[in-house]
């Protein structure tokens, strides 16, 4: 079946000496792997490694046999070029980052056109902003919105956040959070990408990864902790 759909690189590997296997995050089919044969080569330009950096945004033609096998490009091309991220060292980090997260959190065939176009929208976002210090942060609490398990709103009166049910409680058990880290889970639950950027300190900000990782370990089987936390974590030191 030939399709067309927009797609997110979540990660490419070298295969032999010339080929990568792409994995991407499709608007209408959900997660897909492709194989890229000759990717390395100039020959075929629309097929070059370079469209397939991390978190790349792109518009596919494709032939799909949905036999759980890998897939084909027919046709590749850019749906946004990136202006800043591939210049920006803290900006590139943070993709690399996040295309770690994603590619072991967004595990689903069938498709979630709101997650792709949340994942879009924030991407162009990064690209075209400065102030973005907590972008990490709110990309990674918002996304449980769509994996399911997004932390239950806060309500007043309930200082301490329990990680395996994601509610706010009452009472301090054995899997919740400190009053202090729960304040700042709060916060940040109620941030957006607009927000003030320095709400937080660094140290903080190195506090609030730790829980989301964590949190989205207790959630997703399976769940890995990134190859690239501490270039990130050297980044925004």
């Amino acid at each position: 079946m030939l399709i067309k759909t927009k797609a997110i690189v979540l990660s490419a590997i070298k295969y032999q000496e010339k080929s990568l296997i792409v994995k991407c995050y499709t608007h209408y089919h959900g997660v897909k792997s492709y194989f890229v044969p000759a990717a390395f080569s100039t020959k075929k330009s629309s097929q070059r490694v370079a469209y397939f950096q991390p978190l790349t945004l792109l518009e596919i033609e494709a032939t799909h046999k949905n036999k759980g096998t890998l897939e084909h490009f027919k046709e590749v091309k850019l749906a946004h070029p990136y202006q800043t991220i591939p210049l920006d060292i803290i900006k590139s980090t943070i993709v690399i980052f996040l295309s770690e997260i994603l590619h072991h959190s967004i595990l689903e065939e069938e498709k979630n056109e709101a997650l792709f176009e949340f994942l879009e929208t924030a991407l162009l976002w990064l690209d075209t902003h400065d102030n973005i210090a907590n972008f990490h942060l709110i990309l990674l609490v918002q996304t449980t919105k769509f994996l399911g398990f997004f932390p239950q709103q806060p309500v007043e009166n309930q200082p301490f956040f329990e990680m395996i049910e994601g509610v706010f409680t009452s009472f301090h058990g054995v899997s919740c959070l400190t009053e202090h880290e729960t304040l700042l889970l709060k916060k940040l639950i109620q941030l957006k990408l607009d927000s003030e950027q320095k709400l937080f300190t660094g140290i903080e900000r190195q506090l609030l990864l730790k829980i989301l990782l964590d949190y989205y370990a207790i959630h997703l089987d399976g769940f890995k902790k990134p190859k690239s936390l501490e270039v990130l974590k050297e980044v925004f030191s």
